[in-house]
């Protein structure tokens, strides 16, 4: 070896060093940034401090020297209680509080006042005593039938003797009458009462024969995480063919988990060994490849929600080192920053083959304290991003809580649309010349989007007709009352107009929308926090799957799963697709995650609390029919290394009748990230006539021609042939489920 090559190796290694120390620095620092957080986050203060807020009111009690100041204070004790998971603890202190009322001869008032709370204590007892203690596939399912009935059923007895009352007493409170249809469905008991004036009917009537169950075998699979509202990202982290898993929860006290695919039936926890498990925090979270190396990255929004400093919050980039471990690089990337987001989207904003970020962050207009401006950062190609925020003319002050990018007029620049809860929503028209500053223009107006009005939450980009152009999801979280009210209105055929419903604005492909929410059957009740899109039967149209709640305990109401009806119409699937969750939903993924040729649904569950924690939710796809499908993993070239804004159209013959199926290479919705690798139904066709991507970047095409169906393929940027990937079937009839006798 000559001594410039030694020189030269000692140089690289000597770097190479370097770099990894500065990394594990970040990684240290980020830590304890994370845990100087979560002190200022624990304080009374905060309304999602939970356990500080019972600490709070303990304190109060204990100093009161008033009898009836302690009366009173039980009922905040006892709703305090509830929000740590204690509620046998808040019955009893509210039985307390309530017999001493009736002592001081206040017994009508005693009854206003605490017996809702008390009722609905009851039912949380009952779901804390069956639903999570002993927990089950069909646990939480609405309907809710077989193993979901409830064997312990005390606080679901003494809710229905409670909310009878409450019917009885305000029978126009429509949250009190669905929490008693409810209660009485735990029981195995809704349909003895379909006689009584408080009955709603047809709750657990199936009306669809489209799709067959699918079943939540998480618990088997030991991915049945109990935490509080997150993220989720399906995705293959260390490129050997299979489909991995990463959620994280909101809590700072909420560990990040890995579960590796292992490839044969079964996942191994990674969190501890991979670095992930110490990074706390975090309602939602996807993946990208910042320094185009072609192992997934991950990237975490921390602080949605969250109220004043408490909020304040940073977000994290982490590196994927290809190793099994990743290392958190926030703070030599240039992204740290401190305001509230809980949504962000990954594209290649200037056309340069780097990818970008835009951060959508929470400010309360009218607030002079909490002005959080949305950001954009540029990629610098070395591992840094610079804040060109002004530049770009993205420096939306506003609620935002979902952000989705696309390129909507097919120009060949990545746009993005932004989803508020202060009535407005924004479509930013992307005018950047290929490798400057992107200047965004606000285009809402003009594209006949700034009609509709009202809180809105998760939305996407997504061709649901397989036109060629990008289409817009967001849905509707405009409540005054608990969503158990709107639920309820709902199976009583006097729905609230447009409350909770889902938004479906068709791309008039002349820079215009039209919003037909209603003329495709999506007008219905749903208030989705996390959502995401997939096909579940391999059609080539797109479903949804809509994770639903809020942070209130009445508010129970099932996630949705539309289907798609050829582009033409959507069709509520959700009960015969047994998906419908009763708990709090957020980050939803769908993939296929046994490489047997159908999508299955992976969904972050839990509430705001602590004592809101469930279990995760893993959706296996019974297959739906024999329909066939391409799975396509691009690799980019000029082009981002993951190929993210890319085109895909996939051209075929069905039944004699040539098709086309439009797909854009993103992890899918703003809550929830499903894999890159893009997985497209082609119905019954036999063989795929053309294939054609259009590179992101240069927007140049490549054409393929004659591919077989039912494979995976590697196609990289610039090569004439495609790299036949082999695509091994996972069983998992080694997992103990459900047989579909028990299920119907």
């Amino acid at each position: 070896m000559s001594r410039i090559t030694l020189f030269l190796l000692l140089l690289f290694t000597s770097s190479l060093w370097s770099c990894q120390n500065k990394e594990r620095a970040a990684h240290e620092e980020m830590l304890l940034l994370l845990q100087k957080t979560a002190k200022q986050y624990n304080h009374h203060q905060n309304k999602f401090a939970s356990s500080a807020i019972l600490a709070h009111y303990d304190s109060l009690y204990q100093h009161s020297t008033s009898e009836q100041d302690k009366i009173m204070l039980s009922a905040s004790r006892a709703h305090a209680l509830l929000m740590v998971g204690k509620e046998q603890e808040a019955v009893n202190l509210l039985h307390d509080a309530q017999l001493k009322l009736e002592a001081m001869g206040l017994g009508n008032k005693a009854f206003s006042i605490l017996g809702p709370k008390l009722a609905l204590a009851y039912l949380r007892l009952g779901e804390r005593s069956n639903c999570v203690m002993h927990h089950s596939s069909e646990t939480c399912i609405f309907p809710i039938r077989g193993t979901g009935i409830h064997t312990k059923q005390v606080g679901s007895q003494k809710a229905i003797e409670l909310y009878q009352q409450l019917v009885a007493a305000h029978p126009a409170n429509l949250t009190y009458r669905w929490l008693l249809n409810l209660s009485y469905m735990t029981l195995g008991e809704y349909q003895q009462v379909k006689n009584v004036s408080y009955y709603l009917p047809d709750l657990d009537v199936d009306t669809s024969t489209l799709v067959k169950p699918f079943r939540n075998i998480a618990k088997n699979l030991k991915l049945d995480i109990n935490n509080m509202a997150g993220g989720s990202i399906a995705e293959d982290f260390d490129n050997d063919g299979y489909i991995d898993l990463v959620t994280s929860g909101w809590g700072l006290a909420d560990e990040m988990h890995y579960f590796k695919n292992n490839g044969h039936g079964t996942f191994s926890d990674l969190s501890e060994k991979s670095g992930l498990k110490p990074l706390v925090g975090g309602l939602n979270m996807m993946q990208t490849d910042y320094n185009n190396d072609g192992y997934k990255d991950i990237f975490v929004t921390r602080g949605g929600w969250v109220e004043d400093e408490f909020g304040r919050q940073p977000n994290s980039l982490i590196k994927n080192n290809g190793d099994g471990t990743f290392t958190d690089v926030t703070t030599i990337s240039g992204l740290l920053s401190f305001y509230p987001t809980q949504t962000a989207t990954w594209n290649d904003f200037n056309n340069d083959g780097w990818l970008d970020v835009f951060i959508g962050n929470e400010s309360r207009p009218g607030n002079s304290k909490f002005i959080n401006p949305c950001e954009m950062y540029l990629n610098n190609q070395d591992g840094t991003f610079t804040n060109v925020t002004k530049e770009a003319n993205v420096q939306l002050v506003a609620f935002v809580k979902g952000v989705t990018s696309g390129d909507y007029d097919n120009d060949g620049r990545q746009d993005i649309f932004i989803s508020t809860m202060n009535g407005d929503r924004y479509l930013l028209k992307n005018t950047s010349i290929k490798g400057k500053t992107p200047i965004f223009k606000n285009v809402t107006a003009s594209a006949n989007l700034d009609k509709d009005k009202g809180h809105t939450f998760p939305t996407c980009f997504w061709d649901f007709d397989n036109d060629g152009w990008l289409d817009i999801v967001v849905c509707d979280y405009n409540f005054e009352a608990p969503l158990a009210h709107y639920a309820a209105a709902e199976a009583m055929k006097k729905p609230v107009k447009n409350a909770g419903i889902v938004y479906l604005y068709k791309n008039n492909r002349n820079g215009t929308f039209t919003n037909i929410s209603e003329q495709v059957g999506l007008d219905k009740v749903a208030f989705a926090m996390g959502s995401n899109f997939g096909d579940i039967d391999n059609d080539g149209f797109l479903d949804m799957y809509l994770a639903t709640g809020n942070p209130d305990y009445e508010s129970l109401v099932p996630n949705k799963m539309f289907k798609n009806l050829g582009g033409q119409k959507f069709a509520d699937v959700t009960t015969a697709a047994r998906v419908g969750h009763l708990q709090k939903g957020h980050g939803v993924s769908f993939a296929d995650m046994d490489n047997d040729g159908d999508q299955d649904i992976y969904t972050e569950m839990g509430g705001a609390y602590i004592g809101d924690a469930y279990q995760n939710s893993f959706f296996l796809n019974p297959g739906q029919n024999n329909n066939r499908w391409i799975y396509l993993d691009l690799v980019g070239v000029k082009a981002n290394r993951s190929a993210i804004g890319s085109r895909i159209k996939v051209t075929f013959r069905e039944n004699g009748i040539a098709r086309s199926v439009y797909r854009d290479v993103n992890s899918g919705g703003s809550f929830g990230a499903s894999p890159l690798r893009r997985e497209i139904g082609i119905g019954q066709a036999n063989v795929i006539d053309e294939i054609v991507i259009q590179w992101s970047g240069t927007n140049q095409k490549q054409v393929f021609r004659n591919i077989q169906p039912n494979q995976l393929l590697r196609i990289k940027e610039g090569e004439a042939k495609p790299e036949v990937i082999p695509l091994n079937k996972i069983s998992f009839e080694a997992v103990k489920l459900p047989s579909l006798t028990q299920l119907k």
